[in-house]
C-alpha cells in the first residue's frame, strides 16, 4: 500500500565556513561540482547561501531513508572539499540578509524585481514533503481537510528561534518572514479540483503569476505531479526529526484517502481558526496550547498531537512507518524538544550564541554520519 502514496522530500540547508560557522555564498560553485553527483536534484535557493537537494519518488518511507542518507552524505562531502560545512536549521542564528548575495538566474531576478526587500530577506531554509495522490481530482478534498495539521507540522519541525543575531521569543521566526510573500500561508478552500484550476488559469491569464508554482501556500496540490507538498515545515534540526515528519505526512494523506472512499471526511476548518493555532505553534512550538474548536476546548499541542498519531494508527503498520510514528511518541514526551528548544537550551546555558551555530553544524554532521553507518550496516538506526 505504501507504494500507492510515494513520498519525496526537498531540503534545503544554509552552507557555512567549516571553522566560523558564518554563512558563505558559494552555491555555484557547489551546483557545478554538485552536477555530476545528483544532476538535477540539486538546486539553488534565492540566495547564494543556500543549497537545496531532492530526493527521486521513493515507494516508501524505507526507500525515502536511504535516498535521503546518501544525498546528504555526497552534499556534506562536496561541502567538506570547499571548507564548508552544512547547517539544517530554519534560519541562521546571526546572519544578516543584506550581507547575501543573490544566486545568479533569471527567476531569482525577477523575484527581487517584483517583491523587493521582501524577497531580498528570506534567508530561511524549510522542508518540502511530496505525497503521491491517485488522481489530481482528489487534491482539493485532501488539502481542505488537511489544512487543520498546518500547525501541527509547523510545532514538530520548529527550528527557527534567532534571527539576526537575535532571540525572537518564537520557536518559527521562519514561518513569519515567509508570511510576507502573497499566496502564503494557509491555503483557501476550494470546492473542486476545477475550481482550484480556474483560480490558477485566472492568474496566470492576468499576468499575475507565470506558472502555478509561484502558489506559495503551506500545503498545494503540485502544479506538475499528482503529489500533495507540504511546504510549512522549519528545516529541521535532525535527519530523525525529517524521516517522521515526512511519514506523519504520508499517515494523514492515506487516512483521509480511505475516508473519502468510505464517502467520509473531517470536518474542514475556516482558515481564520486555523491561523490561531498557527501562530501559537510558530510562538511556542510543542509548548503551545491550542484550540479545538470542533469540540470547544482547549489542549496542549502535545496532546493534539497524540491524538493524530491515534487518528492515523490503522495505517501505519501498512505504510510501514512503525519506527517513525514511535520516534514522534518519544519526542512528545521527551524533555529535549524540537530544534528550536535545543537553540534556545543551548543559548540559555551559554549564553554565547557561537554556541549555538556550533551546536546546529555538529547535529546536522552527527545525523549525517549516523545514517552513513547504518547504511553501510543494513541495520535500523535507535534513538532519539
Amino acid at each position: 500500500m505504501s507504494s500507492r502514496f510515494t513520498l519525496g522530500v526537498e531540503e534545503e540547508f544554509q552552507m557555512v565556513d567549516r571553522d566560523t560557522g558564518q554563512l558563505v555564498s558559494h552555491v555555484h560553485t557547489v551546483l557545478d561540482k554538485g552536477s555530476a553527483v545528483f544532476g538535477e536534484l540539486i538546486k539553488a535557493e534565492m540566495l547564494q547561501s543556500m543549497v537545496e537537494i531532492i530526493t527521486g519518488v521513493c515507494a516508501d518511507i524505507h526507500a525515502l531513508r536511504q535516498d535521503l542518507s546518501t544525498k546528504r552524505m555526497q552534499l556534506a562531502t562536496i561541502l567538506a572539499n570547499e571548507g564548508l560545512a552544512m547547517i539544517s536549521s530554519g534560519t541562521h542564528p546571526v546572519a544578516h540578509w543584506r550581507d547575501q548575495r543573490r544566486t545568479v538566474n533569471e527567476r531569482y531576478k525577477e523575484i527581487e524585481e517584483e517583491f523587493q526587500d521582501v524577497g531580498r530577506s528570506i534567508l530561511i531554509c524549510g522542508l518540502h514533503v511530496h505525497v503521491g495522490i491517485d488522481t489530481h481530482e482528489i487534491a482539493i478534498p485532501l488539502m481542505n481537510q488537511l489544512r487543520t495539521w498546518i500547525p501541527h507540522l509547523l510545532a514538530l519541525s520548529s527550528n527557527s528561534p534567532f534571527w539576526i543575531n537575535y532571540n525572537t521569543g518564537l520557536k518559527s521566526y521562519r514561518s513569519i518572514v515567509w508570511k510576507r510573500f502573497p499566496r502564503s500561508g494557509i491555503p483557501p478552500t476550494f470546492t473542486s479540483s476545477m475550481e482550484f484550476d480556474c483560480y490558477v488559469s485566472d492568474l496566470m491569464r492576468n499576468n499575475c503569476i507565470d506558472n502555478a508554482k509561484k502558489i506559495w501556500w503551506d500545503i498545494r496540490p503540485h502544479p506538475f505531479f499528482d503529489t500533495l507538498e507540504f511546504r510549512v515545515c522549519d528545516m529541521p534540526v535532525t535527519f530523525e526529526d525529517t524521516m517522521a515528519i515526512a511519514a506523519l505526512c504520508q499517515a494523514l494523506v492515506c487516512k483521509l484517502t480511505f475516508l473519502l472512499e468510505q464517502n467520509m471526511n473531517t470536518l474542514v476548518l475556516p482558515t481564520h481558526y486555523i491561523e490561531e493555532n498557527k501562530w501559537k505553534a510558530a510562538r511556542y512550538g510543542l509548548d503551545a496550547v491550542i484550540v479545538d474548536f470542533p469540540h470547544h476546548r482547549s489542549l496542549t499541542l502535545r496532546d493534539s498531537l497524540h491524538e493524530t498519531l491515534d487518528f492515523v494508527e490503522d495505517v501505519v503498520d501498512e505504510l510501514g512507518i512503525r519506527r517513525e510514528m514511535n520516534y514522534l511518541r518519544i519526542l512528545l514526551t521527551s524533555s529535549q524538544g524540537t530544534g528550536a528548544d535545543q537553540q534556545i537550551a543551548v543559548y540559555n546555558e551559554t549564553q554565547n550564541i557561537q554556541a549555538v551555530i556550533r551546536y546546529l553544524m555538529e547535529c546536522t554532521m552527527q545525523s549525517i554520519q549516523t545514517n552513513s553507518v547504518i547504511s553501510t550496516a543494513g541495520k535500523p538506526t535507535t534513538k532519539l
